[in-house]
């Protein structure tokens, strides 16, 4: 089939950068648990948390409901206050600082490497050389953006000498691996966070979960996601024979909880991510394929990196905010629903109100060049033919010397 046909024939779809795919499977999860007798503080959370485990390799998962409260808890688990100091990178969803913000601390970041969008390892280290022994950071939030794990065996190297723990934002990554180690097993971290968001490599409608090998860290975190309440009797601060009703709060805590209902739902999309991440990867692939001569920046996986490709980002380099424009309104409106992730989260209002931050280039650079343009399950190779001919007609109409 022609080109100039294949486009006209699938127009009328929108092609959003990700979203959920949901089977008969998924449907009958989560209409079993309706009809049973516990739609929350079921059985679905304590199943969906050890299959975690058991698929990444960590020793305990809290889940919960989204991996905000995930990132939130796993401070205040590390014991994160006012005078503390957390760093993640710029170009990250905000919830990789607010984190921070919730409990009192400060926030720094440390740019990014403009080839892997990930966190700059000798920028960090260097970083870490010029800081003040009592600025250097409690926490580093380290984020694998698109689902591209970070060079976490370096970075863990620096905690040891820089005393700092870190707390992995593995939204986008669930169903990665570096050197053959999965993304979540938390042997380079302290505690990894994890998204089920819609648009995520699995979905449990919302929620998230928060991993660790620690059991003081998942004690504390299981306790903080239900107001702070403990029912188990060898953790009672008071150690009387109590009757069977008698539990204590022992932490300020929240109302985190994930329902039996986005468990199952997250049960039943777990059997299925290794499929996912291998479509999703072929789905790449053909993208490099595809683009490859086109005037643009492709993703790159550094060796010995399996990514989960939540987002697949293209970037156009050197052109001025205007273009980016001009090439993002002809993609929508050829309903090609590209996005950015993400704008520096020290550009938004909020952040630039509150906090003086010194410029992050790379951070910059990636933010007016990147776009996300769709990959999720069932994509079909004719829409990715559609969206590789309106990127070519985008730059030749947009970009110089094509």
């Amino acid at each position: 089939m022609k080109l100039k046909k294949l486009s006209k024939k699938i127009t009328n779809n929108i092609l959003p950068y990700s979203k959920q795919y949901l089977d008969r499977e998924d449907f009958k999860s989560v209409i079993k648990v309706l009809k049973s007798d516990y739609l929350t503080q079921g059985n679905q959370v304590g199943k969906f948390e050890k299959l975690l485990n058991k698929e990444v390799g960590s020793n305990y998962a809290v889940a919960v409901n989204s991996a905000t409260s995930a990132l939130h808890i796993a401070c205040l688990a590390i014991g994160l206050k006012k005078g503390d100091v957390l760093w993640t990178v710029p170009n990250t969803f905000v919830a990789s600082a607010n984190c921070g913000l919730y409990c009192g601390a400060s926030i720094d970041f440390v740019d990014i490497n403009y080839n892997n969008f990930n966190i700059d390892v000798s920028l960090l280290e260097e970083k870490l050389k010029k800081t003040n022994k009592k600025k250097l950071p409690k926490i580093l939030v380290v984020v694998h953006l698109a689902g591209q794990p970070a060079s976490m065996e370096k970075i863990f190297n620096l905690k040891k000498k820089y005393r700092f723990k870190i707390i992995e934002d593995a939204s986008h990554a669930l169903g990665a691996s570096r050197n053959n180690l999965k993304v979540g097993s938390c042997k380079y971290s302290d505690i990894c966070v994890f998204s089920f968001h819609p648009v995520k490599p699995i979905t449990s409608a919302e929620g998230g979960a928060a991993l660790t090998n620690d059991k003081l860290y998942y004690e504390k975190m299981n306790m903080l996601r239900t107001h702070g309440v403990t029912k188990n009797k060898k953790l009672f601060f008071n150690k009387k024979n109590h009757g069977d009703w008698y539990y204590e709060q022992q932490l300020l805590g929240f109302n985190y909880r994930m329902s039996d209902v986005h468990a199952a739902l997250g049960i039943s999309q777990l059997k299925k991510l290794n499929k996912f991440i291998k479509e999703r990867n072929k789905l790449a692939l053909n993208y490099s394929k595809l683009l490859q001569d086109l005037p643009i920046l492709l993703p790159k996986i550094e060796k010995g990196n399996i990514s989960s490709f939540h987002l697949y980002i293209i970037r156009f380099p050197n052109v001025n905010l205007n273009t980016y424009k001009k090439i993002f309104n002809f993609l929508r409106k050829n309903r090609i629903f590209v996005n950015l992730h993400y704008m520096p989260i020290y550009s938004h209002p909020f952040y630039k109100k509150n906090f003086k931050f010194k410029k992050f280039p790379m951070s910059m650079k990636y933010s007016k060049s990147a776009m996300s343009i769709p990959i999720f399950f069932g994509l079909k190779l004719k829409e990715q033919l559609y969206i590789k001919r309106k990127i070519f007609e985008v730059t030749k109409r947009y970009i110089k010397n094509v």
